[in-house]
């Protein structure tokens, strides 16, 4: 008989388990004016405008869009994770009601849970302190330490290979906001993979990304995953 078990669950952090109240918009547009791009200007809202629909996405994938040249990339991805980790320092950054205890839940119930994030590794840190988060999961990962961000595959088969929690990639729990973190689950094979609607993408964006639940919250996680392994 398959084992149904999601002993592996991977998170996402910003707008699933994360609420950071548009940090995200605040701090490109701080990295963009830094590069010329004028508030208010045509050019600085069709940019916006893919930032926001891109929201998942590994954040200087983003910038290699916008601004094409590496270099440019590079600078506005630099001056993007400093204006968006003193934002978070302010602390204008809170968990998603209810986080930190379903996250405690799934570790209790012997699931191991890894953060993953398309924020740089200081940018990561920085949410994880001002949250005094270091430590509630197994595993954190950033896009640096998969090889590559959302939408593809690799940081799923990173927290897989990193803790070696199950031997199948379908006893692997996906969830995030954002149909880039569907697509990363889904390309990953993951068994379960939920899409929350606290975050950047509606339901029918994250179903026709390839989510297999779509749930209010990512606080009901542990009574889907429970269903599911009972099905």
């Amino acid at each position: 008989m398959t084992d149904s078990s999601l002993n592996l669950v991977v998170l996402d952090m910003a707008g699933t388990t994360v609420a950071d109240g548009g940090l995200v918009e605040q701090a490109f547009s701080t990295a963009a004016e830094k590069l010329g791009v004028e508030p208010g200007s045509a050019d600085h809202a069709a940019k916006l405008r893919y930032v926001r629909d891109t929201m998942g996405e590994s954040k200087i994938t983003v910038f290699r869009a916008l601004f094409g040249a590496e270099d440019l990339a590079r600078a506005a991805n630099a001056h993007f994770e400093q204006a968006y980790g003193e934002l978070v320092a302010g602390g204008l950054i809170t968990e998603i009601p209810g986080a930190r205890a379903a996250i405690e839940r799934l570790r209790s119930e012997g699931r191991t849970v890894v953060l993953t994030t398309g924020f740089a590794r200081a940018t990561q840190d920085a949410i994880l302190a001002a949250l005094d988060w270091h430590g509630l999961a197994d595993l954190t990962l950033c896009p640096a330490d998969a090889g590559r961000g959302r939408p593809y595959p690799d940081l799923v088969l990173a927290a897989l290979l990193r803790t070696a929690a199950v031997d199948d990639v379908a006893r692997v729990a996906v969830a995030g906001d954002t149909a880039y973190d569907m697509r990363s689950g889904t390309s990953a094979g993951a068994g379960l993979v939920a899409g929350v609607l606290t975050g950047a993408h509606d339901e029918q964006a994250l179903r026709v990304a390839g989510a297999t639940h779509v749930l209010p919250s990512m606080t009901e996680l542990p009574d889907a995953l429970a269903a599911y392994e009972q099905s």
